[in-house]
């Protein structure tokens, strides 16, 4: 399956972005308000300056504590990022995090974020591809 089968499949839900300047703590509220984890850091809503993860956030709680709430986004989200295009394999973007060890990667047309594929979205559609898969087996093997 296609990113832009997966990307299609869950509707337009947006991305969820925060401008760069946005507080830690702001950025924390929104992820739990939308029971996302993580926000994509953007000037535009389609740029892609970096992406705060919940993991950033607690990894930071943990080693200075609450006064860490009031910092800003740009300061823990990651700007080196890894990003696929509509016409990349879900199995690809499967490779990509499982290598990478993370959960969320940008969908880009060019310079322009278009989409946001999970972890769970990409398993989602390969378990989806392996059971058209079996279905198609059964019914060659049945005579059908």
């Amino acid at each position: 399956m296609l990113v832009h089968q997966i990307l299609k499949s869950k509707g337009d839900q947006g991305v969820v972005t925060v401008k760069p300047g946005t507080s830690v703590s702001d950025a924390a509220k929104i992820l739990a308000e939308k029971r996302i984890g993580t926000v994509v850091v953007s000037s535009t809503g389609t740029s892609l300056e970096g992406i705060l993860s919940e993991r950033d956030i607690v990894r930071e709680l943990g080693a200075r504590g609450a006064s860490c709430m009031s910092d800003k986004v740009d300061d823990y989200m990651t700007t080196t990022l890894v990003t696929c295009t509509q016409s990349d394999d879900a199995v690809q973007v499967l490779e990509k995090m499982t290598e990478g060890r993370f959960r969320h990667m940008p969908v880009m047309d060019g310079d322009t974020m278009v989409g946001l594929i999970t972890l769970g979205d990409a398993v989602k559609a390969r378990l989806s591809e392996l059971a058209m898969e079996k279905q198609a087996l059964e019914g060659m093997i049945m005579g059908h």
